[in-house]
């Protein structure tokens, strides 16, 4: 499945609303990420953090660096914070969702996309990635209904087009994933 984390579309709209050096700091924790310095990355926004524990832009950059390290718990209890603190913002709802997708929670990832849907439903990315869980459930529940009764002759084609759609693709690089959802 091929579902996409959304970073820039959720700092470059949290950017209008920040204090002042709050974007510098976002920029070099970003830059450590992106260097693949991850713990370096993680204490700069623990750091920043201390002073200012509720800025969401940060918060949100330190769930995403969480989720590189493969530390998801970590990460999901930080986006569920925030969709606590803030929940008005999409974002954290399409990551979270990622999250539960990666771990096989697609009921738990479909609750979140449709939030973040409710939010806002012009979100192009959470759209896509709704639609993704979906052939995935889809599968699974044709999946089912093919093992409780193997006579049924529509849903081998059923199955093999939902899986299909369920494969994922060879995943564009983070740059090219992350400018296109920030154009949109």
């Amino acid at each position: 499945m091929n579902v996409r984390p959304c970073l820039l579309a959720m700092l470059s709209v949290l950017a209008l609303s920040g204090r002042a050096g709050a974007a510098d700091e976002l920029a070099e924790v970003n830059r450590l990420r992106h260097a693949g310095q991850t713990t370096a990355a993680l204490q700069r926004a623990e750091e920043s953090l201390a002073s200012n524990a509720r800025d969401p832009q940060m918060r949100f950059l330190k769930a995403v660096i969480l989720a590189d390290a493969n530390r998801r718990d970590e990460a999901v209890t930080v986006l569920e914070k925030l969709t606590q603190d803030y929940p008005d913002l999409a974002e954290p709802y399409n990551n979270l969702a990622v999250l539960h997708a990666a771990a096989g929670e697609y009921v738990k990832a479909r609750a979140a996309l449709d939030q973040a849907l409710r939010l806002n439903p012009g979100y192009a990315t959470a759209h896509e990635n709704l639609g993704d869980v979906y052939a995935v459930l889809a599968g699974q529940s044709y999946a089912t209904a093919l093992r409780l009764d193997p006579g049924r002759t529509g849903i081998p084609a059923k199955l093999a087009l939902v899986r299909q759609l369920a494969t994922p693709q060879k995943p564009a690089s983070a740059a090219a994933s992350a400018a296109a959802t920030s154009a949109r």
